[in-house]
């Protein structure tokens, strides 16, 4: 997988929803109970088990959103010792919880550092030029509304899951689509793995196609020993969701700086013009 770390595409706006949303994801991430402990390696099992109460009250469950059938019995947070030792109580939830309005909390929510900084380098690339084109408003109904057409794409296509769908993944998928559509020119610098890692410039077409197909083999089962951990099928639909309504708006679109070959290095910076 390549690392995007920057691209060549200036605006002319501060992007200060993509700012937002970054700064939201983070604080909701820091605020979670239970994940100071699960990032370090050193969850109790108290931890985990209020961890577990939070994402059944905040994640969205395919079963919930398709079905509409709340769990009659959830963990409460609490931890009691039973017969087969200790373990997390359940109980009836004591809470009304709203699958649809679900769908928006699950996107602040991260189970990891890794995850979360992975999703939030994605936005600050690509999420500026997208809010530079689209506005502010405009721009912050499309994020909401891909991170809606992510989640129920994945939760009919796995209507029976229990599983929680947490991560802002979805709704940036949406950003990457547009981005694909609106400055497929685009020169993107990336890092590729290839015994140490590479800085190269790429057409943004090439980088999003890739990221794409990648997420298209691994949705399948493909190239990953555990595929049903992440919603690779929600990235998709996020994607295909965010290419059709950046679509309009592409006729009237600036073109970025277009690049010049598959360059590397310092020749592959962009000259000074005077």
């Amino acid at each position: 997988m390549v690392i995007p770390v920057h691209d060549v595409n200036p605006v002319r706006r501060t992007p200060w929803v993509t700012y937002a949303l970054i700064a939201a994801n983070v604080l909701v991430f820091l605020s979670t109970p239970g994940i100071a402990g699960s990032v370090a390696g050193e969850s109790s099992l108290a931890q985990l088990c209020h961890l577990h109460a939070f994402l059944d009250h905040y994640a969205a469950v395919p079963r919930e959103l398709i079905h509409d059938q709340l769990p009659r019995v959830v963990p409460t947070g609490e931890v009691a010792v039973g017969a087969q030792g200790p373990g997390c109580v359940i109980g009836a939830p004591e809470y009304d919880k709203s699958p649809a309005l679900s769908v928006f909390t699950a996107m602040f929510l991260h189970g990891s550092w890794l995850h979360l900084l992975g999703n939030l380098l994605f936005l600050l690339i690509f999420g500026n030029n997208i809010e530079d084109r689209m506005g502010h408003v405009r721009y912050l109904l499309f994020y909401v509304v891909c991170g809606y057409a992510a989640s129920y794409g994945f939760a009919i296509l796995n209507d029976d899951s229990a599983d929680p769908l947490i991560g802002a993944s979805g709704a940036i998928a949406g950003v990457l689509g547009a981005y694909l559509v609106l400055y497929p020119k685009a020169r993107v610098w990336v890092l590729v793995p290839f015994l140490i890692f590479l800085p190269l410039r790429l057409p943004a077409w090439l980088v999003l196609g890739f990221w794409f197909g990648l997420q298209a083999v691994y949705s399948s089962g493909e190239g990953v020993s555990e595929a049903g951990t992440v919603a690779y099928a929600a990235h998709i639909v996020g994607f295909l969701a965010g290419m059709a309504l950046a679509w309009p708006l592409k006729p009237g679109t600036p073109s970025p700086p277009e690049p010049r070959g598959l360059l590397f290095g310092r020749r592959a910076r962009p000259r000074q013009t005077w």
